[in-house]
């Protein structure tokens, strides 16, 4: 691949989606600089890019300030399961809030793009199904979660009067439910809390009844859905969903991952977490329109990768006790 001579900043660049982006930006010939402040992101997850000509590993929390020179920034950093954003509440809006004054502050002394992973939790529990960008949702300000919504919908208000105030060129893209491999193993997210408990022979946790839904997005969708929407005009601001809107059961997703990894586990029912979203569905129709963008792998297709990914990781640690034979991740 030919250098572009484009230099990328990628906040949160170790975790589960900024390191899959690093890679692509890199394959494109561009030139990345990651950040983060592992707090959550894996060094492990970056460590083949390490000797790449092209890539800089920056240790840094966005809450602080940042100076470098680049041509555009991804702006990803922040908690993103529940787990992990409620272990240190105050921490996970100030790297919401702070990370996008910081960034946006950035943005506007380069006078590049910058672009933003917001989160369907801005839509709360909602009242809209599907969700639609138009729709303000239904969030809890005070509660266990809030941190995290909250968080996110202050940061699109910043991008947003940064964008009247000072003409700074922004992208917000809302992601929905997105796995695949390199998701941590205790990242507290569904897809990966089932495949692991399935893998190892433990009973499935299940909250509630199971009835609640979500939508899957492959991470290789996502990552195609938010590198288009930075490349396009500089009047398309967004917010635009990012997910599939094939939805599902959390009961369904639980009995689809036993059978596909041959597990003997049970699945337990326990009590529904506080203001966790009863359905949450995309509508992705300004996606389509604006980014020509949907999603192309379908759940099963990509749980057999995810499947594959953990069971490579937990196989070399010998806690794999699932009786079906699983493809090695090549």
């Amino acid at each position: 691949m030919t250098y572009s001579g484009e230099r990328v900043l990628v906040t949160g660049g170790a975790g589960f989606i900024g390191s899959h982006l690093c890679r692509r930006l890199l394959d494109e010939g561009k030139s990345v600089i990651c950040v983060d402040d592992f707090s959550t992101g894996s060094q492990g997850n970056v460590a083949p890019l390490l000797d790449h000509p092209r890539f800089e590993l920056r240790r840094h929390d966005v809450a602080l300030p940042l100076h470098v020179e680049v041509d555009m920034i991804y702006n990803l950093a922040c908690p993103a399961s529940p787990p992990q954003y409620q272990k240190d509440p105050i921490q996970t809006m100030k790297t919401s809030v702070f990370g996008a004054f910081n960034m946006l502050g950035l943005a506007k002394r380069l006078g590049v793009p910058v672009l933003q992973t917001s989160t369907s939790e801005v839509y709360g529990d909602p009242h809209q199904h599907p969700q639609r960008e138009a729709y303000w949702g239904n969030v809890n300000p005070i509660g266990m979660r809030s941190c995290y919504d909250e968080g996110k919908r202050c940061a699109e208000t910043i991008f947003f009067d940064y964008h009247r105030e000072h003409g700074v060129q922004i992208k917000v893209v809302r992601l929905f439910n997105t796995y695949g491999p390199r998701m941590l193993v205790n990242d507290g997210r569904v897809v990966s809390n089932f495949v692991i408990q399935a893998l190892q022979g433990l009973p499935i946790t299940l909250y509630g009844d199971g009835s609640q839904t979500r939508s899957f997005c492959y991470v290789d969708d996502t990552l195609e859905g938010i590198v288009r929407m930075m490349g396009t005009a500089p009047e398309v601001t967004g917010p635009v969903n990012i997910g599939n809107p094939d939805e599902f059961t959390v009961l369904e997703l639980a009995r689809m991952v036993v059978a596909m990894t041959g597990s003997r586990s049970e699945i337990r029912h326990f009590p529904l977490p506080s203001d966790d979203p009863t359905r949450r569905k995309p509508d992705i129709s300004e996606a389509a329109r604006l980014l020509d963008w949907s999603p192309k792998v379908g759940l099963e297709r990509g749980l057999d990768c995810t499947i594959a990914h953990f069971h490579d990781l937990l196989g070399r640690q010998g806690l794999v006790t699932a009786s079906r034979k699983v493809r090695s991740v090549g």
